[in-house]
């Protein structure tokens, strides 16, 4: 329990700062309105918060151990459902909008950032109180 707790301590603001980048990105950099933020901030999280199952699922590496093919195969369809939204014609039910193509590059690295410095966190925490 201890561990978990732990856990929800120290990643818990990890993805918190990973919002407040978003924000600040959405609001200086593409100028967003509501809708664009809104949609841009719901790809973000998604795949921000699927993704680093890879990380968390395992004690170890995440890249010497392999997730089972149901996960793997589950986590990316969530995340690309979530990358189409915007462009399908759930998008103006959802208060979606269309994504600018920039934007994807901010996305991969937000999401390489993230699962870095989860994995950062989790390597410390796992040494510390495992």
């Amino acid at each position: 329990m201890r561990l978990i707790r732990h856990f929800m301590i120290f990643i818990g603001p990890v993805s918190s700062i990973f919002d407040f980048l978003t924000f600040f990105i959405m609001l200086r950099t593409f100028n967003a309105g509501a809708v664009l933020f809104h949609t841009a901030w719901f790809v973000e999280s998604l795949a921000t918060q699927t993704l680093v199952l890879f990380s968390i699922r395992t004690a170890g590496n995440p890249l010497h151990s392999r997730p089972s093919l149901p996960l793997t195969l589950t986590t990316l369809l969530i995340v690309l459902v979530g990358f189409v939204l915007p462009y399908t014609p759930l998008a103006g039910p959802l208060g979606f909008t269309p994504l600018p193509a920039l934007y994807f590059l901010f996305l991969a690295g937000m999401i390489v950032s993230y699962l870095l410095l989860v994995e950062l966190v989790k390597r410390r925490l796992m040494r510390r109180y495992a």
